[in-house]
Formats: C-alpha cells, structure tokens, sequence
C-alpha cells in the first residue's frame, strides 16, 4: 500500500507516494535524488545517515518516511549557502577531517544540530553531541578539531 508524504525538505515542500514501508533514507535518495545522505549499517548504528529532523539529529535508516508527515528534514545539501561553503564542512576540510567521506554527512548533520543548541560546546558537550556517529577513517582529533573551529568561525 502506498502512503502519499507530504513534508519538507531543505526548505522545500515535497509530496508524493511512497511505499508505508519505505525508509526516510531511501525517500531522500532513491525519490527526491538527495544522494548526500548515506546509508552504511542501516541498522542505526553508524550515523552515516544522520538528518535533522525538526532541528534534531535522527538516523534516517530507522524512520519510516510515513513518519515524517507534515514534518522538516534537513540533509547536508540543505546546509549550502549559494556558491559559498558553510564554516562547518569547510572546517572539515580545513582539520582533515574527511578521509572517505561516507561518514561525513552525518557527522557534520550531527555537528550542525549541536552547534545549533550549543554554539560553543565544552569538551564533554562536544563528544557526547558527536556519539552515534563512527568514522573508520580519520580517527576522532580530527573531527572534534573541525567541530571547535567551525563553532569559532560562526561565533565571529
């Protein structure tokens, strides 16, 4: 049976019909072509497909697209800013802290809802903020470096 959705996404209205059975994950990439959303674990564990969902990090493997009715998603293609890299992925850049990359969508999804409550996050704010999200690649200095300076960048 299919379910019509309606909700937004990046700031945009979206409808259409999709399965009851249907992941957000897959509604993102597979119908509205937003493939910066990854699915690694799909089982919850890994945070690659972080999103924000009403302002608040979700795992978009886990949430029905019914679910999301009349509500916001945030993906990492809705945090572009015209021609111009946000602070927050340019800080990832900048630290190194993308290797692969299939996890950083979700760390900077998660990265911009604890910046979004918490502008200047202490140490263990920080960290706890960043839990659920595993990199295999770089480590984690790296990424807790980008998540400082890009709260230092915005604060300016």
């Amino acid at each position: 049976m299919a379910w019509h959705l309606e909700c937004t996404v990046n700031g945009a209205a979206v409808e259409g019909d999709v399965p009851e059975d249907c992941t957000l994950l897959s509604f993102l990439r597979d119908h509205l072509g937003l493939t910066g959303t990854k699915g690694a674990c799909l089982e919850g564990e890994c945070g690659s497909c972080t999103v924000l969902l009403d302002g608040s990090p979700v795992c978009s493997c886990l949430i029905l697209a019914p679910q999301v009715q009349g509500r916001q998603v945030t993906t990492i293609e809705g945090l572009a800013q015209d021609d111009k890299l946000p602070a927050l992925p340019a800080a990832f850049i900048e630290t190194g802290a993308t290797q692969c990359g299939y996890c950083t969508p979700g760390l900077i999804m998660s990265a911009r809802a604890l910046l979004n409550q918490t502008p200047h996050p202490d140490e263990k704010e920080l960290r706890v903020g960043m839990e659920g999200n595993l990199c295999r690649c770089t480590g984690y200095a790296s990424i807790v470096e980008a998540v400082r300076l890009a709260a230092h960048k915005e604060s300016r």
